[in-house]
Parts: C-alpha cells; structure tokens; sequence
C-alpha cells in the first residue's frame, strides 16, 4: 500500500488531521507493508516528526512494516539534522544554524529516561540563544511544567514510548519554536470523562484540563503540577499551545481558544508548544521581585 501525501505537512488542524487519518486507513487496509511517498511534500514542519514516530509506532505495533521515500531535498535535510531519519538508514547533517530541535523517543518505564527529558529541555529548548530571557527559578519551574506532560503520559498514557521533537524558524517574524511532545494510551477525554463521572467530548475535556487548577490526578500520585504556569508564560510571550487528543484539537493563540473535532481519533495525546522568541522581556516568578511588576506571573 502505497500512501501518497498531496502536499506540504504543517503544525495546524488540516495538518494534525492529515496525519491523525493515516492511521485509521492503514488499519482498515489488510496490506501489511507500506509505503510513504513524500514526492509532493517540499515543506514539512519538522517538529512534526514526533507525530510521524508516533505513527509509525502504531502501526508497526500492528504489524505493519512502514518505509519512507522521496523526501525532497530540503525535507530530507531537516529530518537529517534533528536525526529523524538517522533511524531509517540516512547520515546526520550537521545544523550549523541551530533551527532544528532534535528528535527523541523517551521510555517512560525507565528511570534514567525521567533526567534524559529534563536534559532534553534544557538543551534543546531553554538554551537556545534566542529563547526569551528569563530568571533561572521560571527556568525550572518552565522546565517541571513541560515535564508534567511527560508525567502525565507516564500516570495515565500506559504507552511504550514518549516522542519529542521541535524546530525553530529564526527569519519568521515572531521566530517561532515549536516543541511537540507526543503519547499514545489514555486520552483527555478518557480521563476527564472518568475523573468528573461524565461522558464529556474530547475537546472539552482537553478545555477543562487547561483551566488552572484542574488536574484529574489524586491522593499521592505524582505530578498534578498542572500546565497552568506554562499557558501563563505562552500568553505573555505570544506563542501558541495546541493538544489533540482522541477526535478533540483544542488551540490558544492571541487571547483565542479554539475548539474542533477530528474526522478519526488518536488514541493519546499531541502537545505542541510554540514560543515567540523575537521576544525582547525578561521574565520572572512574580515571588522574585517586589518593584517591577511586568512580565511577572
């Protein structure tokens, strides 16, 4: 079976949907090899690559052996330099620029995994030149709120892997930086839908879990930190949060949530954070200071 994309790959609905299609009709297909034809595809947002591996995991779970042709040139070379296709029989090219975030795949069952994602953060988001400046206590607490999204595939996703990956388009007016941060195993909706004793769509069950102070995490399990200062951060940066989960895609962008609802759903969970880094504030735990009270939260 072969699977011909019509055109490019980007971090929006149309482009999540895209994806999220592929896997319900390779499922509902009995050939088991498959093929990926990227011979119309001339702009990919790398950052997507933690979706794609997400996908290919699925699918192989399933049995199905997955293959990937005819990347365009400047497709293959980002999917070389964040080490994507690394995996799939092509050489690393070195990023001299630095616009790629690398892409990685996280046991949640291992240990040594936990500080293997802090690292990655640090690394691959916070000391970028360009990230926003901020005081080295938000840095940590930016850091433990991107892990709750770890921690949350951890407690209630039950998958084999977490997949990480990102990229930075530094000539874009707003130098945007996508980090995407994916899980398969239980939903939003699932448990929201449990936690409130409801059936809720996925889409609000995803709204609901966004409002601070909301987590569906009890008695001593982990984390539960909530993504409440991190949603805080985005807002005063000007960037952009995305989750899908199951058929719900919820967004914030410019003081605007958006609520849609996919043709197929995916069976966990997509987290795309982008930050606004032609961002000149500098930003700290409103705690840190006593006589300025901009850019604090």
């Amino acid at each position: 079976m072969i699977i011909k994309f019509d055109n490019d790959i980007k971090t929006d609905f149309e482009g999540y949907q895209k994806l999220v299609d592929l896997i319900t009709k390779i499922n509902n297909s009995t050939d088991q090899n498959i093929i990926f034809d990227f011979s119309n595809v001339f702009f990919f947002e790398a950052n997507l690559c933690a979706v794609l591996a997400t996908i290919l995991e699925i699918l192989e779970n399933s049995g199905k052996t997955v293959k990937l042709i005819n990347f365009n040139n400047k497709v293959e070379t980002i999917l070389r330099k964040n080490e994507f296709l690394i995996q799939h029989g092509y050489d690393k090219i070195f990023d001299k620029y630095a616009t790629s975030i690398r892409y990685q795949k996280f046991d949640p069952t291992n240990k040594l995994d936990d500080n293997n994602f802090e690292i990655y953060i640090k690394q691959q988001l916070l000391s970028k030149n360009d990230f926003p400046s901020h005081s080295k206590l938000l840095g940590k607490h930016i850091t433990l709120r991107i892990f709750e999204l770890y921690e949350n595939a951890r407690t209630h996703g039950s998958c084999d892997y977490i997949h990480a990956c990102g990229q930075y388009f530094p000539k874009k007016p707003e130098k945007p930086l996508n980090v995407t941060i994916v899980d398969t195993g239980k939903n939003f909706q699932e448990n929201v839908s449990k936690f409130l004793n409801q059936n809720i769509a996925a889409e609000e069950a995803i709204d609901w879990a966004m409002k601070k102070g909301h987590t569906t995490k009890t008695g001593d399990i982990s984390g539960g930190l909530g993504l409440d200062l991190i949603f805080q951060f985005i807002q005063h940066n000007k960037g952009k949060i995305q989750i899908i989960s199951s058929d719900g895609f919820w967004e914030w962008h410019r003081g605007k949530s958006t609520k849609m609802r996919l043709n197929n759903p995916f069976n966990g969970t997509i987290a795309n954070l982008r930050f606004n880094l032609n961002d000149t504030s500098h930003y700290k735990l409103i705690e840190e200071t006593d006589d300025d009270w901009n850019n604090l939260f």
